[in-house]
């Protein structure tokens, strides 16, 4: 008791200092007489706190408030359009998250939603608004989007928003570690842009796609199995890799070999997937193969069974070879991730359909089938469907065979190389090929070579070195700004949009939104954490006149009139003159990576008729890796050779430009030791 009145008392003399009037509570009076405590002058200091904390969880929750932005065409039994929808809102569902204001936006007036209840989850609270009442930012993107307030910062696109979501739900509760967990190994899952990962593209673009034209084909008719879905098939058949593998594929050698049989058939591990209902923790661990075990251990936080004791001599001595392969548990692996929500509503529609109407075609589907069933053991995902009106089917055992080469599944374009009986390697033979047709090494005149930004004379946080770089790397990055200023600031008028393609941490775009004032700029950038830095460094400037979007480039809708990209990766040059071109923008580009260039389901090398009719696609890809040894450590001649075909390559972009009628240079930056990669095309519509 004593102990408690003079903490008391140490409190209420630390009080006594902020009030007025100078009579302290507590203490001695004049007389050396000991004050009695009084607890009304605690009052006000516990209100202050309950004020305080009242005031700060406000704060928070005013900074959190997001809002999410979803398509919504029509509905069909039970199957909201697009189905892009469909996967947002079951996600939502599966984390029970209710921190976004949820809206609908109908893509036509008519569109009916009085069945909406029936589909939408109940937790979900979701409003109807026209595609008037998105904000500016988000009519500039494909849905789905989520915005902060102020509208100023977006992030569109399916894997962009689905990945938001469940770090926000994290956040939002830190004790929900399996929800983190869908990002997969290192957090990587879905995080690769679709324009470079087949398997992004796979389950964000082209899967969802290709069942909604099936659904729209069933209405009328016997529907044609979608390629994308044999594809998919296909993988499931695959090899799993993994970062651990080796250690795994031991561990199952070990349990084959105690059972003294060899590799199990594939239908012997689908078999007991199938027509579970059980909880995962409640199924009998003799009849789950080692992936199963891996796998489910793994959600419901038991010991990994795949960590015992040492194995004997003989297993560690076997050779890679000798190993059994994983198989699949589940879309990409052993882990249930986020591709698995993604898919799941998509491949359920895709089955109502197939029992329906193509029953005698679900044999074909065996791993999808039991991959279907295996997903609705993980918890929580029950749960999720019946909210969001989703009732699972119950499919009958399927027999596996060897997976076999579908004949409607095609190869990835432009994987192959082409066999050239006349090819000669090395880019000699092709640079000199290129020279007897009248095609050579030529640059354009560099505008201004001298001119320079006062570096000295604008606020910090333009220059790059705000951009937690070394001094050296800042000098080189201030050079390059210098070259793509330049250009950008003579062209641009009052009034015009300049985006900033591959923004990274908003180097260009940043200096061109305070160099031009009276010009919208917009940061484009798939990274999150480097939007993120370019939005403090340009709210401690006060820009008014930048947006920051983070999205693959082809989600990006809206109009403009210039595009620039510092040091875009690869193929992404090649996009982003693309996505100028289909605007009738003007382009500065600085490409990079000419190694990673290769063909893609939008682009095939060489790009111009000029390169086409005298270089095959190995011959230009012996250009593009050249290209890449510019590095200052290399030899001078083998930097000019390297310096050569970068040059080649971006005449090859020009030309292909040219012949869709723009008026293109190919500039060297000055000096060109500002980067290795230190090429300006700069293209202006005729």
């Amino acid at each position: 008791m004593n102990d408690g009145r003079r903490a008391g008392s140490r409190v209420a003399r630390r009080v006594s200092r902020g009030l007025a009037g100078g009579e302290r509570p507590g203490g001695r009076d004049p007389r050396g007489r000991r004050r009695p405590l009084r607890a009304t002058p605690l009052r006000p200091f516990m209100l202050q706190v309950t004020q305080r904390k009242k005031k700060m969880k406000g704060i928070k929750k005013n900074l959190t408030e997001e809002h999410l932005y979803l398509d919504f065409s029509h509905q069909v039994e039970g199957c909201i359009f697009p189905l892009h929808t469909s996967v947002t809102l079951f996600l939502l569902s599966y984390c029970d998250c209710k921190i976004f204001k949820v809206c609908l936006v109908l893509t036509a007036e008519s569109t009916d939603i009085s069945l909406l209840k029936n589909v939408l989850s109940q937790d979900v609270e979701v409003h109807i608004i026209s595609r008037q009442e998105l904000p500016p930012i988000v009519q500039n993107c494909c849905l789905p989007a989520v915005v902060e307030r102020p509208d100023n910062f977006c992030r569109a696109g399916l894997a962009v928003v689905l990945r938001h979501i469940i770090q926000k739900s994290h956040e939002a509760d830190p004790s929900k570690k399996e929800i983190l967990e869908l990002l997969g190994f290192k957090k990587t899952c879905l995080k690769a842009c679709a324009e470079v990962s087949q398997w992004t593209r796979l389950c964000e673009l082209t899967i969802p796609l290709a069942i909604e034209n099936f659904l729209k084909e069933s209405c009328d008719q016997h529907p044609t199995i979608p390629a994308e879905i044999l594809q998919l098939e296909k993988k499931l058949s695959e090899p799993v890799r993994v970062h651990n593998d080796d250690k795994l594929r031991r561990q199952k050698l070990k349990q084959q070999k105690a059972a003294g049989a060899g590799p199990a058939p594939a239908q012997e591990k689908a078999k007991g997937q199938t027509h579970r209902q059980e909880a995962p923790e409640e199924l009998d661990s003799s009849s789950r193969s080692l992936e199963l075990k891996v796998a489910f251990s793994k959600l419901t936080v038991q010991e990994d069974p795949a960590a015992p004791n040492r194995e004997p001599s003989h297993i560690r001595r076997a050779g890679t070879s000798a190993l059994p392969p994983l198989e699949h548990v589940f879309a990409e692996g052993l882990y249930f991730t986020l591709a698995d929500l993604v898919l799941l509503p998509c491949i359920h529609h895709f089955l109502v359909i197939i029992c329906r109407k193509l029953s005698e075609r679900l044999v074909e589907f065996p791993l999808l089938a039991a991959w279907y069933q295996r997903v609705q053991e993980v918890p929580r995902v029950k749960t999720a469907a019946s909210r969001c009106g989703i009732q699972f089917l119950r499919l009958p055992e399927l027999p596996t065979t060897p997976s076999e080469q579908h004949p409607n599944v095609s190869e990835t374009p432009g994987a192959e190389e082409h066999n050239d009986p006349l090819f000669i390697g090395g880019p000699r033979p092709t640079m000199t090929k290129l020279m007897e047709k009248g095609i050579e090494v030529m640059f354009s005149p560099h505008p201004c070579p001298a001119w320079t930004l006062d570096w000295n004379s604008l606020p910090a946080a333009v220059s790059p070195k705000e951009g937690k770089m070394s001094s050296d790397r800042a000098l080189r990055k201030q050079q390059q700004l210098n070259n793509l200023v330049y250009v950008v600031t003579h062209q641009a008028r009052p009034g015009d949009r300049i985006v900033d393609f591959c923004s990274g941490g908003g180097h260009v775009g940043i200096v061109l939104a305070h160099m031009l004032p009276s010009c919208q700029v917009t940061l484009i950038e798939n990274k999150e954490l480097s939007l993120i830095r370019a939005k403090k460094r340009s709210e401690e400037l006060g820009l008014s006149n930048i947006w920051f979007i983070q999205a693959n480039m082809e989600y990006f809708t809206g109009m403009f009139n210039i595009g620039v990209a510092l040091h875009a990766c690869g193929v992404a040059t090649d996009m982003v003159i693309e996505q100028c071109i289909k605007t009738r923008a003007s382009f500065v580009a600085c490409p990079c990576c000419y190694g990673f260039v290769q063909n893609t389901s939008k682009f095939n090398f060489p790009k111009s008729e000029q390169f086409k009719k005298t270089l095959s696609y190995k011959e230009h890809m012996i250009l593009c890796r050249f290209a890449d040894q510019t590095a200052v450590q290399l030899p001078p001649q083998r930097r000019l050779t390297g310096k050569q075909c970068m040059c080649l390559v971006d005449l090859d972009r020009a030309r292909a430009a040219e012949e869709r009628g723009y008026s293109v240079q190919v500039i060297s930056m000055e000096p060109e030791s500002c980067s290795p990669k230190n090429n300006m095309i700069v293209g202006v519509p005729i």
